[in-house]
């Protein structure tokens, strides 16, 4: 009888709501940064990157310094968040 090689159970991730926070270097310091899918957005946020607002059910990045309380928690469009490096606060283009 041939042998089945099947994957060992893994704890399963919850499939609804925000994904763990990552730590990447941000250039005042470490951030954490949450990627909030459609679904776990309820509510509206003004992006910082481009001052637009953030319609619920988009997805979406937060972010805050990781010395801080959460009250410097910033919503951002997921493009605005990839870009942030090359554009300068206040400029369009």
């Amino acid at each position: 009888m041939p042998r089945k090689n099947r994957r060992q159970s893994e704890a399963r991730r919850p499939t609804s709501g925000a994904q763990d926070p990552s730590l990447i270097d941000g250039p005042d310091g470490p951030v954490r940064v949450r990627r909030i899918p459609g679904s776990g957005a309820e509510k509206t946020y003004r992006c910082p990157g481009c001052d637009l607002e953030i319609q619920p059910g988009t997805p979406h990045v937060v972010a805050w310094a990781d010395d801080g309380d959460g009250d410097d928690r910033r919503h951002w469009h997921t493009g605005c968040w990839n870009a942030r490096s090359r554009r300068q606060p206040g400029r369009w283009r």
